[in-house]
């Protein structure tokens, strides 16, 4: 009967972090739209932040309730998930076309945290000290840096280059739209529904993280099979279903670089916050999951080299060896 009711809550959990983390999202794009702060900047922040906000709340309640070994298993089989299953299912439906000198920069900081990453868990005993995890978010914050003064930079030189008039472009009107008619939501009540978002993202982080090890203490299942399957599955549910509605929308590489992004999250900010307010410690098998994630990094980018594109066939075998390693995790 308590078995049941865990299971209950743990989808209490996920329903609550799913909702909460798209009120939060759209509460906090109003909010700097309404304070001018460039969109460009909130999608690569704000945006970011909410869609990975599942994980990084599970993971930090795990860190504070001293189930560390959960944040690691979450965050890194989140990262397969995405990489392996996500992009191997909607490449088998959608072909992904794929511009590697797009996302190379990206690719290349995800790559590092995760070989870094798998150097810890190789070389250290057992526990990741606090200096590893302060080297994952420091890596993070300058990538941010990076990202954002790009984006700005950019987003200037366009401006500075002369906006369109509306004469210049026949087919469009210069009438204003329905939507520029209605009436604007006041600044309190987004600051209102952003701070409901955010407080509902923790209460279901926290519903998750109980019941989860509830449910592996019932089972006799570890913190990690439940963190790399369950609880990593249904945290990832944002980015699959934004994933599969911009892949039937051509947005293909929208897609891959949603992906690479929150996979440098859930590793660099989610594994950095965790194990600053507690050591990350961790069993063997963590050794596997990260070699995993490593191979699964490498194959799509041989994938996508090989012919500028997943294909079916690609993403059919991608999808597969996530079902098969699961499996594997799970007997073993």
């Amino acid at each position: 009967m308590r078995t049941l009711l865990d299971v209950f809550l743990l989808l209490l959990g996920f329903v609550l972090l799913i909702k909460s983390a798209d009120v939060f999202v759209n509460a906090s794009v109003e909010i700097a739209k309404k304070l001018k702060i460039p969109t460009v900047v909130i999608g690569l922040t704000v945006v970011a932040f909410g869609t990975s906000a599942p994980e990084a709340v599970i993971g930090i309640s795990a860190a504070l309730g001293g189930n560390s070994e959960l944040a690691i298993a979450n965050s890194v089989g989140a990262d397969i998930f995405n990489i392996l299953f996500i992009i191997g299912f909607c490449a088998a439906i959608y072909p992904i076309s794929v511009k590697l000198n797009v996302i190379t920069r990206d690719f290349w900081v995800a790559a590092g945290a995760v070989i870094f990453l798998l150097v810890m868990v190789v070389m250290l005993d057992g526990v990741i000290p606090r200096w590893g995890s302060f080297i994952l978010l420091a890596g993070f914050l300058t990538y941010m840096f990076v990202v954002v003064r790009t984006a700005l930079k950019n987003r200037n030189d366009v401006v500075g280059a002369g906006s369109a008039r509306p004469q210049d472009h026949p087919g469009t009107s210069c009438h204003p739209s329905p939507e520029g008619n209605l009436k604007p939501k006041p600044l309190w009540r987004s600051i209102l529904f952003a701070v409901l978002g955010a407080g509902l993202i923790v209460v279901g982080g926290k519903l998750t993280v109980l019941s989860a090890v509830n449910i592996a203490t019932a089972i006799g299942a570890t913190e990690r099979i439940i963190g790399l399957t369950v609880v990593a599955i249904g945290t990832s549910l944002p980015e699959l279903v934004t994933t599969l509605i911009a892949c039937r929308k051509g947005e293909g590489e929208f897609a891959l670089g949603f992906i690479i992004g929150s996979s440098i999250f859930n590793i660099m900010f989610v594994l950095g916050v965790a194990g600053l307010i507690a050591p990350l410690t961790f069993e063997s098998g963590v050794i596997v999951d990260v070699a995993v994630l490593a191979v699964a990094l490498a194959a799509f980018y041989v994938f996508a080299k090989s012919r500028g594109k997943v294909t079916r066939a690609e993403g059919l075998v991608m999808a597969l060896i996530y079902l098969g390693y699961m499996a594997w995790a799970i007997l073993m």
